[in-house]
């Protein structure tokens, strides 16, 4: 089933002298449970990728589908509530609410959008998380990487179609890095979840399905190195 896919996706700021091709005819597809990564150095375009894709910055030309609807064919209201239902967002600096423990930063996605929390789910993230002794904590209390943990669980609490990850161990050392994707490997097995991760280390991309390479603005597909998901 295909979750994701993007076809002549261009992205080009300013103009004369002073244009930038952000992004050069971008085109891949994604199916539901494949975790990839997309791997660059500063600069080559994949933060502008990520961001066009959930919709945060708009395209200069191109179609994204996600689960067959044209997010850019929507009204932007529209846009923001198929985003805020369909896209988990993990980033490099965690954006947890400071004043908000554990358990309620994770609740928070479902709490925006009028939604009650589940509290078997909630249970389930949260022990899948290794943060059950840490649900009344609040950021200040945790570690980067349980900081990082929580914000995955921020992600999937919605169990949206598509969770982009940016950077998201950034901010974290080696160990913690390692967790962190490995935890994300874990997710997306468990829940048939789709990834989308931007890196710069290509070190943290040995358990991916597929790793794409960016540079100047152009994506190629790598290829795969890991194994079959698991059904």
């Amino acid at each position: 089933m295909q979750i994701l896919k993007i076809q002549n996706l261009c992205k080009t700021y300013g103009k004369g002298e002073a244009k930038v091709e952000a992004l050069k005819d971008v085109s891949f597809s994604l199916e539901k449970g494949e975790f990839a990564a997309v791997v660059g150095e500063s600069g080559s375009g994949k933060s502008t990728l990520l961001n066009c894709i959930g919709a945060l910055d708009n395209p200069t030309s191109g179609t994204i589908l996600m689960d067959g609807q044209n997010l850019f064919s929507m009204k932007e209201e529209e846009r923001t509530i198929f985003r805020r239902r369909n896209i988990g967002f993990i980033f490099q600096s965690f954006q947890l609410v400071s004043e908000l423990n554990v358990e309620q930063n994770i609740m928070f996605p479902l709490l925006l959008d009028y939604r009650k929390p589940d509290p078997a789910a909630i249970n389930e993230i949260l022990e899948l998380l290794g943060l059950k002794e840490r649900r009344s904590h609040l950021p200040s209390q945790l570690s980067g990487g349980q900081q990082q943990r929580v914000a995955i669980g921020r992600a999937l609490i919605t169990k949206p179609k598509l969770i982009l990850a940016d950077e998201p161990t950034g901010n974290l050392d080696s160990k913690n890095s390692q967790d962190v994707v490995d935890l994300l490997t874990q997710c997306s097995r468990r829940y048939q979840q789709t990834i989308l991760m931007i890196t710069h280390n290509k070190n943290l991309t040995a358990s991916v399905d597929r790793v794409f390479g960016v540079s100047d603005g152009v994506l190629k597909d790598l290829g795969g190195t890991a194994d079959e998901k698991l059904s």
